[in-house]
């Protein structure tokens, strides 16, 4: 079962700093340049501890220094910024648990005046704790593969600063919305709001504009009945990794490493409770009527959204493929023709990418733009080793058949040498093949919510990057810290 958490969020008092100087979006998504305009943006903006600055003579993290000798780095830079912050009450802990309605009202990129057409979207979710899992229990499911470096990184912060700054991104299905009629007192997607008690007649709490002119508010929910009901409501779901496989696998090594220390169960979470299902604490029970973890590292912060409601988006994440020695775009052509069918293009334009159906690339080189459409026979022989669900992806395709076999990168080769980068905005990946900068891009349509759902509950994974939930999650609205 799916154990969700109230809990007692460490939050910024914003009598002390103007909130939208101090958020940030999650730290794999800060390029260089913005890290330092939110060094610069407040002295308390969160950068300073999920992606702090390198400095000379920075050492490497205690747990992988000799005996005796103390660490000096961005990790307890980190810790020591939030304890100051916890001091001087910049960062304040609530006086009681609760979850936290979350919604973001964004521009769907790609539409707007520039394209002829505005799409506004919105998407509601709600903060909680959820209870770690390893992947075997058949509880929480990924969707993409990770890599050891990025769960190290995140793994010594956590250690040194003990807290939860962001949330992991979860999915989740309920056609009936009984989170969003709990939370945002809605009767369901689309209807009129008017006359309704809750978030929806009420200010939010907090109203943010983040640097993408996304709108994020929230609503601190605290009546213990509400959070029992959507607690016993969310308990038979399946949860859906969409943003943070990497801190979500950092966490469950972390929460077993703990239980073995406290000589707890793992996956106990209330002590003496077999149920802890919210709905078996009995009137007259002298424990709390929330339930809490175990102990405070079996639980990680999170964001709860329902598949079934609207507003999520998905974007595509291009390949851009530099540093090929004697890369050779007729040559690739020609490799590529035995597995594909090939028309070229007088300009790399989405719209007869858009325009195809089923799985196909757009080619950007510096000789020319082709559109890729698969040879079925051709493909189904080259990919017999992988899942049927897998092999119908655009982004297996680009991978295994392309990447792999025509150019000879394979995901060790990718890793070492970083022959591969992945780009948002098409316009900017073709500029880098334009420029000489890059030898190919690889432009691509967007994994489907469907796809995702089936790929992940099957147990099968993608490769990395193969999805790009839009917005963010920003970072610093509330802040789970286990001391």
């Amino acid at each position: 079962m799916a154990r969700l958490y109230p809990f007692r969020a460490l939050r910024y008092d914003p009598a002390r700093v103007n909130m939208e100087d101090v958020v940030t979006q999650p730290y794999d998504k800060i390029t260089p340049a913005m890290q330092q305009l939110y060094y610069e943006a407040s002295p308390y903006n969160l950068i300073r501890i999920i992606l702090g600055k390198h400095e000379p003579g920075d050492t490497d993290p205690q747990d992988f220094l000799p005996y005796g000798e103390q660490a000096h780095n961005v990790y307890t830079r980190a810790a020591e910024t939030l304890r100051e912050w916890r001091r001087d009450r910049v960062l304040a802990e609530e006086a009681e648990p609760a979850v936290y309605g979350y919604s973001q009202t964004y521009e769907v990129p790609g539409t707007g005046a520039a394209a002829g057409q505005t799409e506004t979207r919105e998407r509601r979710g709600f903060i909680a704790l959820g209870h770690l899992y390893d992947y075997a229990d058949k509880v929480v499911y990924r969707h993409e593969q990770t890599f050891p470096k990025h769960k190290s990184d995140r793994l010594a912060l956590f250690k040194a600063t003990r807290a939860y700054c962001e949330q992991i991104y979860m999915l989740y299905s309920d056609p009936a919305f009984t989170a969003e009629k709990l939370i945002f007192g809605a009767s369901g997607p689309g209807k009129d709001f008017s006359g309704k008690i809750g978030p929806d007649t009420a200010p939010a709490d907090l109203a943010i504009t983040d640097e993408y002119n996304v709108v994020h508010r929230l609503w601190k929910i605290t009546d213990p009945h509400i959070i029992n009901l959507l607690l016993t409501a969310m308990a038979d779901k399946k949860l859906i990794i969409a943003d943070g496989h990497h801190r979500y696998e950092t966490s469950v090594a972390y929460a077993k490493e703990r239980s073995a220390q406290l000589k707890l169960p793992f996956k106990q979470a209330i002590p003496g409770d077999e149920d802890s299902s919210p709905s078996v604490i009995a009137d007259g029970d002298t424990r709390s009527t929330l339930p809490t973890p175990a102990f405070p590292e079996a639980a990680m912060m999170m964001t709860f959204v329902n598949m079934d409601a609207p507003g999520i988006t998905i974007l595509p994440t291009h390949r851009v493929v530099h540093g090929l020695p004697s890369f050779s775009s007729p040559d690739f052509i020609t490799k590529a023709s035995a597995f594909f069918n090939i028309k070229e293009l007088t300009t790399p334009d989405l719209a007869a990418l858009n325009a195809t159906p089923g799985t196909a690339f757009l080619a950007a080189t510096g000789d020319g733009n082709y559109l890729l459409t698969p040879k079925p026979d051709v493909i189904a022989a080259a990919l017999k080793g992988i899942s049927p669900r897998q092999a119908q992806l655009d982004v297996v395709q680009l991978h295994s058949i392309i990447l792999d076999k025509l150019l000879g990168l394979d995901q060790d080769t990718i890793t070492r040498l970083g022959n591969v980068r992945y780009i948002r905005e098409p316009a900017e990946a073709t500029a880098l093949v334009a420029s000489g900068e890059a030898d190919i891009a690889f432009l691509i349509k967007p994994i489907t919510l469907d796809q995702l759902r089936d790929i992940s509950l099957s147990g099968d994974v993608m490769p990395q990057k193969s999805t790009d939930f839009y917005p963010k999650l920003l970072s610093g609205l509330a802040i789970y810290a286990l001391d």
